[in-house]
């Protein structure tokens, strides 16, 4: 079990690195690749409710700490979208494009609505998303697109990433 953890974080700590140090540089795109929301909902669909609320926060910590966002922000969404993404452990078909496709779109679509509604409560201190701007809509499918490649590719390391069976 604690393999699992420490495994799934060791994955965070490389994305949240491959996030700001790679992508982030790259001008010609106009929003980043949310890669650590879909390494979380990975873990969180495979793992569980528990395992997905500990990558939560763990990816929104790391968020947070590279960030100028309000510290706590992403920890608070990213912590609910695992326990909620957590739900449909072993219930999905991990195998099939389309719904590896449709958890990175309701996963991304989540985290707007998410901070939006977090945005009433600290007005002053949440920049929101304009979910009607080609912005948003360009992070929208581009996170899609890449959910069934990341989840190919975490798949590789099942074996360090996965609890037991009867866990």
């Amino acid at each position: 079990m604690a393999k699992s953890y420490l495994s799934s974080i060791f994955f965070l700590i490389i994305t949240v690195l491959v996030e700001t140090a790679i992508l982030s540089k790259i001008a010609i795109l106009p929003v980043i690749p949310d890669l650590l929301l879909i390494c979380s909902l990975y873990f969180a669909v495979n793992n569980g409710s528990l395992h997905g609320e500990i990558t939560g926060f763990t990816s929104g910590l790391l968020i947070d700490f590279l960030s100028g966002s309000a510290f706590g922000l992403n920890c608070l969404v990213r912590t609910v979208i695992g326990y909620l993404t957590g739900y449909f452990r072993k219930m999905l078909n991990l195998k099939s494009f389309l719904v590896t496709f449709l958890i990175g779109f309701i996963g991304t679509i989540l985290k707007a609505i998410l901070i939006y509604m977090t945005s009433f409560f600290f007005p002053n201190m949440v920049n929101t998303y304009n979910i009607f701007t080609d912005v948003f809509l360009f992070e929208l499918l581009l996170n899609s697109f890449l959910s069934p490649i990341v989840f190919k590719f975490l798949d590789r390391f099942s074996n360090f990433i996965l609890l037991p069976e009867n866990y």
